[in-house]
């Protein structure tokens, strides 16, 4: 029996002690040799399985001779000196292969031959465990130094997000893994129910973990109905500690001096240099307010995390954010706070056993809708931009990682709120997951997904921005890769070809509009 403390919190990064084993197969890093260290294979991993690291090659001295490296490409690393690894953690991984399918680098000699394949996890653990255990425990590389405005970069920060309970494949994690990386140390969560609570806190083992320094997500699960509103909470709240703590700090700055007072106060984290100063300035403060007998100081030293950058992300899927809980995600959204909401989109009810939402697609076969849902999707994305201070971003990091990263990164740092919509393909789509990302692809090229921006803190004619390029192929080359649109054919072919006429024919209707925003 578990001892849970008095608080009600439970213990962090416990997933990693699970080792579950569940892979018939998984990937190996087979030729070094080939390989453009692009990293697109961890961004897109699910379960934070799959990993890279640059290392001085002093560290790899004593490793195991089937740990594979090669001198370090790019900036800012020294080719000479040190040297990238890519291991994979086999008793980790749920070997949905989704890796190996985005991997570009290809044998000139085989072309079904890449970078890193799939192999029998029984034939390959004996190596592989001990190169997992040895590569875990490698220092991780300066985040100060990375260039994490892309995605290579962005993939050597460690994920505060593993090994997670989700489905093999799953379209939901890679956002989630990709969010804990850039701001894990200083975010707070506001989980609605759904897949997303369910792999993210389902007990007595949690994904969510912490770094060497002992920060990390804060996490809480609501419900459907209100966790809009409980994120709003939360970030009232943190509003009102952090100006609670200032103030206090402002109030002792005789006693802790002036200078360190405006280097705390005047510090914007927007660098990662920048944060590790506000992290060794917040040290000296607790230091000195241990030597100052006053009310105010005790005070302070219990609030003293909120004198730094901090931010609230709300997350969930589309049958809380398009359905149940709408008229909370709108009411964040119109109240100018500095708030975050990323919605995790497979276009069902997914956790709850694949219903029909206001975000399944026209002629897609859903339960309330078998026979082809006869309405289209909900533009959750277009109704935020109509507001014009909401930063708004349709992404699909399967299709277009970079501006995956971009959205944000831009999201975090924009003044006010800002709306996430994130393509997740899901299992209940009726198809292989090891397709997902080239299903999004697909998505994105026909037009059914189409890629974009709204930024209101840009100048006017560049508020908007199209990251996808116009549909290049019918709607088809999309959807009938998926059962929940060939069910229909299948069940009534004349419906189904009327259905896929008038879902082109909204495609075609949508990319309209959306070039009219190119002018805002």
């Amino acid at each position: 029996v578990s001892a849970f403390p008095v608080d009600g919190t439970f213990p962090t990064g416990t997933t990693q002690f699970e080792k579950r084993g569940i892979a018939d197969r998984v990937p190996v890093w087979d030729d070094e040799g080939i390989c453009t260290q692009c990293n697109k294979c961890v961004v897109i991993c699910p379960h934070a399985a799959i990993r890279a690291k640059v290392v001085s090659n002093e560290e790899l001295a004593n490793a195991p001779s089937t740990l594979k490296s090669v001198p370090a490409k790019g900036r800012p690393f020294d080719k000479e000196t040190e040297s990238y690894v890519l291991q994979v953690a086999p008793q980790d991984c749920t070997g949905c292969d989704l890796c190996v399918a985005v991997c570009p680098a290809v044998s000139k000699e085989d072309p079904n031959f890449k970078s890193i394949n799939m192999h029998s996890k029984l034939k390959v653990e004996g190596a592989e465990d001990p190169n997992w255990d040895y590569f875990i425990d490698l220092p991780d590389y300066d985040r100060a130094e990375l260039n994490i405005t892309n995605v290579k970069g962005s993939q050597f920060l460690e994920p505060l997000f593993e090994f997670s309970g989700a489905c093999s494949g799953c379209g939901e994690t890679p956002y989630i893994k990709l969010l804990t990386q850039l701001y894990g140390d200083s975010i707070l969560i506001a989980n609605a129910t759904g897949c997303s609570s369910i792999y993210g806190g389902n007990l007595p083992t949690t994904p969510y973990k912490t770094n060497e320094f002992g920060r990390g997500p804060a996490w809480a699960n609501s419900l459907f109905e209100d966790n809009a509103e409980f994120g709003l909470g939360m970030q009232l709240a943190l509003s009102k500690k952090q100006e609670t703590s200032a103030n206090l700090l402002k109030g002792l700055d005789k006693e802790v001096g002036a200078e360190l007072v405006e280097a705390i106060l005047n510090n914007p984290e927007k660098t990662e240099a920048e944060k590790a100063e506000n992290f060794a300035n917040l040290d000296k403060l607790k230091a000195k307010l241990a030597t100052i007998n006053k009310p105010e100081a005790k005070k302070l030293s219990r609030l003293i995390q909120y004198l730094r950058k901090k931010s609230v992300w709300i997350l969930g899927g589309d049958g809380w954010a398009y359905d149940i809980g709408f008229g909370g995600v709108d009411h964040v959204l119109a109240s100018g706070e500095n708030i975050n909401i990323m919605v995790l989109d497979t276009e069902i009810y997914s956790n709850t056993g694949g219903q029909m939402s206001k975000a399944t697609p026209l002629g897609a076969s859903a339960k309330f809708a078998v026979s082809g849902k006869r309405t289209g999707k909900k533009s959750l994305a277009l109704q935020a931009v109509s507001y014009g201070n909401v930063y708004v971003a349709q992404v699909a990091v399967g299709a277009k990682d970079l501006q995956t990263l971009k959205a944000i990164e831009e999201a975090e740092a924009y003044d006010g709120p800002s709306l996430i919509i994130a393509y997740s393909h899901c299992g209940d789509h009726g198809y292989n997951l090891r397709d997902g990302a080239l299903q999004q692809e697909k998505a994105v090229e026909t037009g059914y997904w189409p890629l974009f921006r709204f930024d209101p803190s840009k100048p006017k004619g560049k508020k908007f921005r199209l990251d996808s390029k116009a549909p290049s192929k019918p709607l088809s080359h999309f959807m009938y890769n998926e059962t929940r649109f060939t069910r229909v054919v299948k069940e009534d072919a004349e419906l189904g070809a009327k259905l896929l006429e008038q879902a082109q024919e909204e495609v075609e209707t949508k990319w309209e509009r959306l070039e009219l925003y190119r002018d805002m």
